[in-house]
């Protein structure tokens, strides 16, 4: 009987309000033409030295060189247990990163610095 008169006390809650207005930017989404990428993402960049180990040295696009840092990290297994957003530097990449753990969102500013 507590557990009915504690419900009872308690206010009655307001339904949502209705979105009908969250139409009206789907429909102008279909009608936008199609993205274009950045034409500075897809410039090849030649990678230093240090870079070169483990992405090769043959000039890639910054995007191409990311996923091949995210290819090596995954097979050596350098992604951090208990923090998966955490990287574990092994000895390349400590060469690349200047230390031995890094957070992944600043691993692409620490690589743009070895592309030319």
């Amino acid at each position: 009987m507590a557990t009915a008169s504690k419900a009872a006390k308690k206010p009655a809650a307001k339904a949502p309000a209705k979105k009908a207005a969250a139409k009206a930017p789907a429909a102008k989404a279909a009608e936008k033409p199609a993205r274009k990428p950045n034409a500075a993402f897809m410039k090849a960049m030649t990678p230093s030295p240090e870079l070169a180990a483990i992405v090769g040295d043959k000039p890639l696009p910054r995007t191409e060189v990311t996923k091949k840092v995210w290819e090596y990290i995954k097979a050596a297994n350098l992604q951090d247990a208990k923090d998966k957003r955490l990287i574990n530097a092994d000895d390349k990449l400590k060469k690349v990163f200047g230390t031995s753990q890094v957070h992944m969102m600043k691993m692409s500013g620490l690589i743009s610095k070895h592309l030319s």
